[in-house]
């Protein structure tokens, strides 16, 4: 409780305000992130995201070794695989497997009292499944984001799908996820491939259909800076509406004569366009359609 001076018709009278206590569900939460929360974490792979990562993660007060190089064999309670997928396996297979415990453990694949955890190795794959990792007790980070160069990333507020062959190890994939502000989702094993491919399309496609008004657009003299205001404003309207909503243009309109139009200008001067844009006019009437 505090003191607080209030004024009334001249006089000054002294009045009790309440500080906020946190709720005990928000306790509990902090708790239980705090606890799955790893001690201590080796990164191997040394590219951006690895460099991003440690950086992040000791940011977030955790002890990081490294980012290591491929073929480490670090001590750390956690192992996170920042490689190119090819290569998942074989810098797993490089860490000694989990030796067999000598009780049954905990109903949710802990280890039993007196045992020590085993180390967990995780990926930070968006299409790879948890199989790669076997035999170890595993999980996958992946950080819904691009990181650029230098070895920093604004982690905070992207996706980052997760998963986990153990409740113990989701737990801690979430942690992480959390400990650097990411907004964690449990993405199966099963749905990792579509996952990464609506990825693809959100993010590499975008580039290479700019890249195609980039080379339209020059044969009329019109330079890329140009559209990058209308580029943005579709991003910005789709991702507050959603497609049915955002969607404008001749195809939004049903203007036939402007869609052939524009059809004939690209099979005159960008003719390898010419299947894009006709299967880009075919899916926008499916989402008009919708």
């Amino acid at each position: 409780m505090v003191s607080a001076a209030v004024t009334t018709m001249g006089r000054t009278a002294k009045t009790t305000v309440p500080l906020p206590i946190p709720s005990r569900y928000l306790v509990r939460e902090l708790d239980r992130i705090t606890s799955e929360l790893p001690a201590s974490c080796a990164i191997v792979g040394a590219g951006r995201l690895g460099h991003a990562l440690a950086a992040a993660l000791r940011g977030a007060g955790i002890e990081v070794d490294g980012p290591l190089g491929r073929g480490a064999r670090p001590h750390a309670d956690v192992v996170l695989l920042c490689v190119p997928d090819g290569e998942i396996r074989a810098a797993a297979e490089a860490i000694p497997a989990p030796r067999p415990a000598a009780s049954g453990g905990t109903r949710d694949g802990g280890p039993a009292a007196g045992e020590a955890a085993p180390q967990l190795v995780g990926h930070c794959s968006g299409a790879t499944t948890l199989e790669p990792l076997h035999p170890h007790e595993a999980f996958s980070l992946h950080p819904l984001m691009t990181v650029p160069e230098g070895g920093t990333a604004p982690f905070e507020g992207a996706g980052c799908a997760i998963a986990g062959t153990t409740p113990r190890a989701l737990a801690t994939a979430e942690a992480l996820a959390r400990a650097l502000r990411m907004r964690p989702v449990h993405v199966h094993d099963e749905d990792r491939a579509a996952y990464h491919a609506a990825a693809s399309v959100a993010a590499n496609f975008l580039v290479t259909l700019e890249g195609a008004a980039e080379r339209l657009a020059a044969t009329a003299g019109v330079e890329r800076e140009l559209l990058v205001p209308l580029a943005r404003a579709a991003l910005e309207n789709w991702a507050a509406k959603g497609a049915a909503q955002a969607l404008t243009g001749p195809v939004a309109r049903g203007d036939e004569a402007t869609i052939a139009r524009q059809r004939a200008a690209i099979a005159e001067r960008t003719p390898d366009l010419l299947g894009v844009f006709d299967m880009l006019v075919a899916a926008s009437r499916v989402v008009v359609a919708a």
